[in-house]
């Protein structure tokens, strides 16, 4: 997904979206592996957000796609003083082209629909 293709809106929030860094981002032997964490999306959520991306689950916590591959993990967080949260965490890796697109497709996607 480039620039290009994005809508006008999706653009504003792919913005937004480059103050928010992912948690890790390494990239070996060109492999690129990316975690972020997600709040307000469950793993049933996320698992259909990869699905509708082009990825097929091939476990309870595993989603592959072309070029790409997420993990899913999750934690409870505090929110507040007495408030938790669960946040997911993917961490996607594989070919640096593909990830990017998933990736920035994915977040886009979290950021307009959550729940």
């Amino acid at each position: 997904m480039t620039l290009q293709t994005l809508s006008p809106a999706d653009q504003k929030r792919r913005s937004a979206l480059a103050a928010m860094p992912p948690i890790e981002r390494a990239e070996t032997d060109g492999e690129l592996r990316v975690t972020y964490g997600f709040r307000g999306v469950n793993p049933e959520q996320a698992i259909r957000y990869l699905e509708a991306l082009g990825g097929e689950q091939v476990d309870d916590r595993t989603v592959e796609g072309v070029g790409w591959d997420a993990h899913l993990s999750t934690r409870v967080v505090p929110v507040g003083p007495s408030y938790r949260l669960t946040e997911v965490r993917i961490t996607w890796t594989g070919d640096p082209d593909a990830v990017e697109s998933v990736v920035l497709r994915f977040r886009l996607k979290a950021f307009r629909a959550p729940g």
